[in-house]
């Protein structure tokens, strides 16, 4: 095994609190010339008992230091599944901080912003061919955020035909957030399950007067492609029901398929998986919503119009779900994303999808056989694994932990829950054919090792600065506050 992540200097970094050294100070100001004017008490707090005393050196070192212990797409395989942690090219972050886009203020008046407005416009535009929905909104802030603002647009129309209904129907191969979302919008989680994809009769089954909608993920969680779709759609809609589409997994589908043209209703998509935008570290991210043009009066305002090649926000939209998010959304993200759309094309885009399920299928040939696999439909952009085969006693966890000490960040594991022991992992587009080799060729070797020497498996990982910690008391006795 190559040794990975030991060499160099490996530096046990203290707290910042354990660094700290009694009157050293991070600044050095000139002498007082003026007389001294004294804050209101108000204003003044108390005294920090044991606030660390540190030099500016110590302050840029510490953090430097933890800098590089950081793990992220920019410097190595990232293969989390359901995630889609791609590469993102640099091209696009310098569109985003040009000055007229970094510095724009969201409070300047339409007639002043009528470049950014038609950016956003345009964006609209794209995203709403891609996905086949007639009307986009940019507003929400982030994937979850999304699926608030499509299920209250749900709601809204429901209320709107008189019809307040009670359920929302969601397949156990859906998101981790779509039962959260609903139960926010007032809805009973009525679960269905599948046999690895979802199929119409068992939705047929579930379906009736109470039903509000049905919240899909296609692909699902599995990275299986819902074949159904269409009967699904109109047996909820034939019910007076809506489908949302939790489109978390569109890298799967761009240029190759389109939601609208399936049925759904309303989809939210996440700039930050899909459009290459930063995921991960809680933000910003940015989750546009699409609708049909059923839908389209109750987006969450303002929208982004145009008239006569004149660029505006409209807000005055009675049917409205009313504001999601502080002014237009994060427009920095929006930026990225049409710089991305505008670069890729629409043959670069069904390019960048074809390569995503194709990198996930060669997962799957060189793995399969030594990793069991439940489910043996057609991958898509991600395959699911479970620990079933595992010998040693050793378990998915161990895995992930292991492939610390090999170098690689862990995928997904634990989901989907349909899965037992599962091992998610999605490679994405932009990872080489050698890198892919490199990482299966790790897997096959621990699978190996469980065999011929778990000890290796159970103690991983070894070669971090910290081993196998408590990971359910970290979880439910988290330590958030330094404490001599």
């Amino acid at each position: 095994m190559k040794s990975l992540g030991t060499q160099g200097l490996i530096l046990n970094e203290k707290l910042l609190f354990e660094h700290s050294d009694a009157g050293r100070k991070g600044y050095s100001l000139p002498r007082l010339d003026v007389p001294p004017a004294r804050l209101p008490a108000a204003l003044v707090r108390e005294e920090v008992s044991g606030f660390p005393e540190l030099s500016e050196v110590d302050v840029v070192r510490h953090f430097t230091r933890l800098s590089t212990w950081n793990y992220g797409v920019d410097s190595g395989f990232y293969p989390l599944g359901s995630c889609t942690m791609k590469y993102n090219p640099k091209v696009n972050e310098v569109a985003a901080r040009t000055p007229g886009m970094a510095a724009a203020h969201p409070s300047t008046p339409d007639h002043l912003s009528q470049g950014a407005l038609a950016l956003m416009h345009d964006l609209q535009e794209a995203l709403a061919e891609i996905s086949g929905f007639p009307a986009v909104t940019l507003q929400p802030a982030a994937g979850a955020h999304g699926e608030l603002a499509g299920m209250l647009m749900i709601r809204a129309w429901h209320e709107a035909q008189g019809n307040s209904r009670k359920k929302v129907l969601i397949p156990d191969t859906a998101h981790g957030t779509n039962p959260a979302t609903a139960a926010l919008c007032g809805y009973e989680v009525v679960p269905i399950a599948s046999d690895g994809v979802l199929s119409a009769a068992a939705v047929a089954a579930a379906m009736g007067g109470e039903v509000a909608a049905l919240m899909i993920t296609n692909p699902n969680t599995l990275g299986l492609f819902e074949a159904q779709i269409r009967e699904i759609c109109q047996i909820i809609h034939d019910g007076g029901g809506l489908v949302y589409c939790d489109g978390a997994n569109l890298n799967a589908l761009m240029g190759i398929a389109r939601p609208g043209d399936m049925g759904i209703d309303v989809m939210h998509f996440n700039l930050h998986k899909t459009f290459s935008t930063p995921h991960g570290g809680g933000g910003p991210g940015s989750g546009p919503v699409g609708v049909t043009a059923v839908l389209a009066p109750f987006l969450p305002v303002p929208v982004v119009v145009e008239e006569q090649g004149t660029y505006r926000l409209e807000v005055d939209r009675p049917l409205s779900i009313g504001r999601m998010k502080a002014f237009g959304g994060h427009f920095g993200i929006m930026v990225r994303a049409w710089a991305y759309i505008r670069s890729m094309g629409g043959e670069g885009l069904k390019r960048a999808s074809e390569m995503a399920v194709l990198n996930a299928n060669y997962i799957r040939a060189r793995l399969e056989g030594t990793y069991h696999l439940p489910y043996t439909a057609r991958s898509l952009h991600e395959v699911v694994f479970s620990d079933r085969d595992l010998g040693g006693n050793c378990h998915t966890l161990d895995l992930a932990k292991r492939l610390i000490d090999y170098g690689y960040h862990p995928p997904t594991i634990y989901f989907p829950l349909v899965v037992k022991g599962a091992i998610m992992i999605e490679p994405t587009e932009t990872e080489s054919k050698e890198v892919i080799d490199e990482f299966c060729d790790a897997m096959l070797s621990i699978a190996a090792e469980a065999g011929e020497n778990p000890d290796l498996l159970h103690q991983a990982p070894k070669k971090t600065r910290v081993g196998r910690m408590d990971e359910t008391g970290a979880a439910r006795k988290p330590r958030l506050k330094w404490e001599k």
